[in-house]
């Protein structure tokens, strides 16, 4: 990953996952912007493919539903990686995240800096 200077880590390196799902959300106070990055390291599966989202919500998703700022163009293969910057956060950001393929397998990570 890229040494960000404020690094905030949305998903931990190393972390394998077989379907769809979220992380913990991150309290950001009043930042505005996530710039950030997805790597995937390691994929199995026939087709597989990963789309990480950020969201955002003012709570924490207890009365304010998470909603999606934006999201990294899908990833297919090991070793590859997508940057990007995410403007408009509430006081809490995470990651989600769509895995789709025939029994896909996906390691990857995500962080970035919180502005």
């Amino acid at each position: 990953m890229v040494d960000f200077a404020n690094e905030n880590v949305l998903v931990a390196a190393g972390t394998v996952v077989t379907a769809t799902g979220s992380a913990t959300g991150v309290e950001v106070d009043d930042k505005d912007e996530f710039r950030g990055q997805s790597i995937v390291s390691a994929v199995s599966g026939t087709t597989p493919s990963i789309t990480v989202s950020i969201q955002t919500s003012y709570d924490n998703g207890v009365t304010d539903a998470w909603r999606t700022i934006a999201s990294f163009t899908a990833q297919t293969a090991a070793n590859t990686s997508a940057h990007q910057s995410f403007a408009g956060l509430d006081r809490w950001v995470r990651a989600s995240w769509v895995v789709s393929g025939t029994t896909p397998s996906v390691t990857f990570g995500v962080a970035g800096e919180i502005l």
